[in-house]
């Protein structure tokens, strides 16, 4: 049976947009409501219990919303929080998580590189995960505490941001990684400027992609893809200052509507 209602996306900011650009890409008749918690950001620097009450509370919200399944657009949101998510809600939930596989599959040198948040990295849950999927291959990690500050701020140019990148990037080189993985989708943002500080024959892994293709595939899967033929609608929400994400938006998305909750 077709369902009209919105997919709802969250992040502590606008580091979820470009799954949001991908799942509008792979999805373009869906609705989508985009919301981000900036009044909270950011996540990678919160207790555990702190992102879980977040992520609880962003869902209560959304379902007032009516949405019919759930993106968790934030590395340490699904981390901490999607097992909750997943026990406590009847809808579908998609996480992010680092990609490990694709890396573990595509490393030369056996020496992957991951940059993240410290929440991230120090997860049992990411443990686990590399544990499971290295396939052999050493994991370097690195906590980059800056680089969300920086894409916040939007300052995302080789000029603004290349030194604070290279000072992440340039130890996991070091190290012989010959694969980086974007561990936090704020990352996403400043892909050009981490792959031309890693050079071009390092390759720089990135999920939004495949989060996509995930989203298609659940709703597909539970009978919950829209029947209507036009373009569907997209709301962005912040709950901090409007004006700043409005700049933001501009920026990253384009023409959008826009609203506080």
């Amino acid at each position: 049976m077709a369902d009209a209602r919105s997919i709802g996306i969250f992040d502590s900011g606008i580091g979820g947009l470009p799954i949001a650009k991908q799942v509008r890409s792979f999805m373009p008749n869906e609705n989508l409501i985009y919301l981000a918690d900036t009044l909270h950001a950011p996540y990678g620097e919160k207790t555990e219990a702190y992102i879980l009450e977040r992520s609880l509370n962003i869902t209560d919200y959304l379902l007032q919303r009516d949405v019919k399944a759930i993106v968790v657009a934030c590395n340490t949101a699904t981390l901490v929080s999607i097992t909750a998510l997943r026990e406590r809600y009847p809808i579908p939930f998609i996480g992010v998580e680092p990609g490990l596989r694709p890396a573990a599959l595509n490393t030369k040198t056996g020496v992957i590189g991951v940059l993240a948040t410290a929440k991230t990295l120090t997860s049992q849950s990411f443990h686990d995960l590399a544990q499971r999927v290295a396939m052999g291959a050493t994991v370097e990690i690195q906590p980059c505490p800056d680089l969300v500050l920086l894409v916040e701020a939007l300052k995302l140019s080789d000029e603004e941001a290349s030194a604070t990148v290279q000072a992440y990037v340039q130890p996991l080189l070091d190290k012989g990684a010959d694969t980086i993985i974007l561990g936090c989708t704020h990352f996403t943002h400043l892909k050009t400027v981490i792959q031309k500080v890693a050079g071009e024959t390092v390759n720089v892994i990135s999920t939004e992609e495949a989060v996509a293709r995930e989203v298609n595939r659940r709703l597909q899967q539970e009978n919950l893809l829209s029947a209507q033929q036009t373009p569907g609608s997209t709301l962005l929400l912040t709950n901090s200052e409007r004006s700043r994400f409005e700049q933001q938006v501009k920026t990253l998305w384009g023409k959008a509507a826009i609203d506080t909750f």
